[in-house]
């Protein structure tokens, strides 16, 4: 499929190279990625980026056993939220923020700036909207308490009411990943074309949004602690470095990328159209993923519908 528009001139201000243009072939570009994401979903092992990766991870940072010693303290509290977002990197309700390198990428080569600015610029705003939603719903958590169904041991049909928070949060965040990566694509309109500023940000917004479904148990005593707190304060400090812990790993990723090829990478990421194909496939593949997994992997496990299995997982 090939999507062909007439070349238009570019708005006041606007320099030609940053113009977006069609994607060769977006389409079939489209259809691979939503194939990887629906693999990846099928492929997933909680138990591994969970228990083995994650708690690991915690443990180790912490010196403790995170699960099991309780958060004694605001220090101890705020180191817990911070280690135990860093253990979560690579869970199924974080794992999506890996597309945030493709609009972070494009953001960077736009900003016509090398070296640290370059690097800095894109995490920034990437940081701005993540913190805006994640410190928002931490205060609103701690006024909430145990009425957030993300707290609620109950469940509906044999699946935990928190899960159904995490179904339909995740749901809706991964159609809007999806969305996205077809516009970047130019299957769909995009509003961001000519901002790519404003698509890190919103991508931020999305990443901190993770908080609101995120059923992980390391987060989930993280909550129950910030609500104990009765602080709001806490509670948004507490949710603000648990996504900071989420980021850590890709925006070093950014950095390295950006900082290893000695600005290179952001020449390449120059061309729109280059920019737009590595930013709609990662969008649309970690989109779909998020889709599928949650709406249809998760509710299977507790009977509803059915999705298949690996021997593994």
């Amino acid at each position: 499929m090939s999507v062909h528009r007439s070349p238009q001139a570019p708005p006041r201000g606007v320099p030609p190279e940053s113009v977006p243009r069609p994607v060769a072939r977006p389409g079939r570009t489209a259809v691979i990625s939503a194939a990887a994401g629906v693999l990846l979903a099928v492929l997933w092992s909680f138990e591994l980026v969970d228990s083995v990766i994650g708690d690991t991870v915690a443990d180790t940072l912490l010196g403790h056993d995170a699960k099991g010693t309780a958060i004694t303290g605001t220090a101890a509290g705020l180191l817990f939220a911070f280690v135990s977002g860093f253990a979560g990197t690579f869970t199924a309700c974080n794992i999506a923020m890996a597309a945030s390198v493709g609009p972070m990428s494009q953001a960077g080569a736009a900003g016509q700036r090398h070296g640290v600015r370059s690097l800095l610029r894109p995490v920034a705003w990437l940081t701005v909207g993540m913190l805006a939603v994640s410190a928002t719903y931490g205060a609103l958590g701690v006024l909430l308490g145990e009425r957030l169904p993300q707290l609620s041991t109950d469940t509906v049909g044999g699946m935990p009411v928190r899960l159904i928070q995490s179904s339909v949060v995740f749901g809706l965040i991964g159609l809007a990943l999806t969305y996205l990566g077809l516009a970047a694509l130019g299957l769909l309109p995009d509003v961001f074309a000519r901002r790519p500023v404003a698509r890190v940000v919103v991508m931020g917004a999305l990443v901190g949004g993770f908080l609101v479904g995120r059923p992980y148990p390391l987060f989930n005593k993280l909550f129950h602690w910030a609500v104990d707190t009765g602080n709001p304060a806490y509670g948004a400090l507490a949710f603000a470095l648990q996504s900071l812990g989420n980021v850590l790993i890709v925006a070093a990723l950014f950095a390295v990328l950006i900082l290893a090829s000695r600005g290179r990478f952001l020449a390449w990421m120059a061309s729109p159209r280059r920019a737009a194909t590595v930013t709609g496939a990662l969008l649309v593949a970690l989109g779909v993923f998020t889709v599928v997994y949650w709406d249809l992997r998760v509710p299977a496990i507790f009977g509803v519908g059915w999705f298949p299995t690996m021997p593994y997982n």
